[in-house]
C-alpha cells in the first residue's frame, strides 16, 4: 500500500512537472529582477519636449525670486516664454531690457498661474529679463 502511494506521488510529480516543461502556449514562469532595468521614459519624455519647441524658455517666480536666474534663448528668431509665478496672490512679470532700453514686457498678473509669452526676435547679445513689479528681480538671457 505504502509502495502504491509513492509510486503515484512520484508519477504525478513527473506529469506536472512535464506540463510545466511542454512547449505548448500556456502560463510559464518568469522571475522577476531584483532590479529592474533603468526606464528611459521619462529622459525620452523630458528630451522630445525640449526638443519639440526649441524657441521655449521657461521661467518660474518663487518667493520673489526668479528661477533659473540665467536662460538661452535663440538669437534672430520669435521665442516664447512659459512664464509661471507660483508665489499666490503675488503680481510678477517678465520684461527684457538691453542696456536701458526695455525690449520687451509680458503682462504682470498674479500667482499661482502661468502666461506663456511671444518674445519678438533679438538680436544676438546678452539681456537682463526683470519683474516690473519687484526691481530685486533680475536674470540674465543669452540670444545665441
Amino acid at each position: 500500500m505504502r509502495l502504491s502511494r509513492l509510486l503515484s506521488v512520484a508519477v504525478l510529480s513527473l506529469l506536472v512537472v512535464a506540463g510545466c516543461a511542454s512547449a505548448s502556449a500556456g502560463w510559464t514562469y518568469a522571475p522577476a529582477s531584483l532590479t529592474p532595468p533603468p526606464s528611459s521614459a521619462a529622459s525620452a519624455g523630458a528630451s522630445a519636449a525640449a526638443s519639440s519647441n526649441p524657441n521655449l524658455v521657461t521661467i518660474t517666480a518663487l518667493n520673489v525670486a526668479f528661477d533659473p536666474i540665467a536662460v538661452t534663448a535663440p538669437a534672430g528668431t520669435p521665442f516664447q516664454i512659459q512664464f509661471e509665478n507660483k508665489d499666490a496672490g503675488t503680481p510678477h512679470n517678465v520684461a527684457i531690457h538691453q542696456g536701458g532700453t526695455e525690449v520687451f514686457k509680458g503682462a504682470i498678473f498674479p500667482g499661482a498661474a502661468t502666461q506663456t509669452y511671444d518674445v519678438p526676435a533679438l538680436a544676438a547679445g546678452q539681456y537682463t529679463f526683470v519683474c516690473s513689479v519687484h526691481s530685486n528681480m533680475t536674470g540674465t538671457l543669452d540670444a545665441k
